[in-house]
């Protein structure tokens, strides 16, 4: 007996899936994920300990703990993906690909950046390159600002745009920044999205092969331009526990201390989860709340959203009233991740920040996915 196709509803495969806040965004948005991939294991145990905590379904195919490479060197694994694809489309209208690679040959905080030759830039290209050859009705590329920063990389980016509108995609990207969403943190991302022309014909520009009027503002809950005509906090006296009043005309959803009550951190199951220094507390101490300006150590302000959460090159975040680092509820808090996500006790508490600092926020992830969700409900109906 043939499967009934749900009309309106979307499937999709997860690539580089991290810990899976993108594919949160997405599931909650209204899509539904059939398979998911992650090589890095601690990455994978998160996806599969926050699914469990959150009472959230796994993949209908599993999570994959594999090279994505070999899903275009191995025959075999090439071909069952393939096959997935083909049994998702029996229960699905439309079937896509989501995924951010790894992008730190793209970041403009990498001195030794190597763009698409750095063995993690590659990984864009290969992306793009499985997404020409398995061919799904729409896919979502996520990756760093740098991607558009310089110009070797935008060319790059360019080609890539190109090759993926030669096999037959309408395409339309945007650098968009988490606070447009409601996130508490200054982080953008480029999203580039593609649908088949076949698809989305009455809704591109056939010359330039660019989708024309995709709703990319639908879910934006606060535009930059407006963000940025607020008197945000700059610095203050740190004081321990201190309490400070948020101050007037701020937009208190996108303060680092809404979404420390919104997640209550402190009851969180990991609240106890930061590091305690060996030495260098009292230097700690001297920085004042909202110092954001120095390379290592910054100390975000309650009042205040935070820099990118990305932890590394030697980056530190300070909690804006406590004498310590910021907590993996905390920064959790920060990503915008639901309460009633928590990482296992069982792996590294480097692992855990590693984690975390590789994610999408999540708001941010759902906002978009709501966008794509219109889009593609928009063109099927047309």
């Amino acid at each position: 007996m043939a499967t009934k196709k749900v009309q309106g509803r979307f499937g999709i495969f997860s690539f580089f899936t991290g810990a899976g806040f993108l594919d949160l965004g997405f599931e909650d948005a209204g899509f539904r994920c059939y398979l998911a991939n992650e090589i890095e294991r601690d990455f994978a145990r998160v996806y599969r300990y926050s699914h469990e905590q959150m009472k959230k379904p796994m993949p209908k195919f599993g999570l994959c703990e594999g090279d994505v490479c070999d899903y275009l060197a191995d025959p075999k694994i090439s071909k069952g993906l393939s096959s997935k694809i083909c049994d998702a489309r029996k229960e699905m209208e439309l079937v896509g690909f989501i995924g951010g690679p790894p992008c730190p040959d793209f970041s403009i905080a990498n001195a030794n950046a190597m763009g698409a030759k750095g063995t993690r830039g590659k990984l864009t290209g290969i992306y793009v390159d499985l997404i020409c050859k398995q061919n799904p009705d729409f896919f979502v590329l996520e990756n760093v600002k740098g991607l558009l920063s310089t110009a070797k990389h935008r060319a790059y980016f360019n080609r890539l745009v190109r090759k993926l509108q030669s096999h037959s995609y309408a395409t339309t990207f945007r650098l968009i920044n988490a606070l447009e969403y409601g996130a508490a943190q200054d982080r953008q991302r480029v999203i580039l999205i593609g649908v088949k022309q076949s698809l989305c014909a009455a809704h591109m520009d056939a010359e330039k092969k660019e989708i024309v009027d995709f709703p990319w503002d639908d879910f934006v809950k606060y535009p930059i331009s407006e963000v940025e005509k607020v008197k945000w906090p700059a610095t203050d006296l740190f004081v321990e526990n201190g309490v400070r009043q948020m101050p007037a005309g701020v937009i208190r959803e996108l303060t680092v201390q809404h979404w420390f009550e919104k997640n209550d951190v402190e009851n969180h199951p990991n609240a106890n989860d930061f590091f305690v220094p060996r030495a260098g507390l009292s230097k700690m101490q001297k920085y004042p709340e909202g110092d954001d300006s120095k390379k290592c150590y910054k100390r975000v302000h309650r009042w205040r959203y935070s820099p990118t959460a990305c932890y590394g090159n030697n980056e530190v975040h300070l909690h804006p009233y406590k004498a310590r680092r910021m907590s993996v509820a905390e920064t959790l808090a920060i990503q915008s991740l639901p309460a009633s996500f928590a990482l296992p006790d069982d792996i590294p508490l480097s692992s855990k920040f590693k984690t975390i600092g590789h994610g999408v926020p999540y708001v941010a992830a759902y906002g978009v996915a709501k966008s794509l969700m219109k889009y593609l409900q928009e063109v099927k109906n047309a």
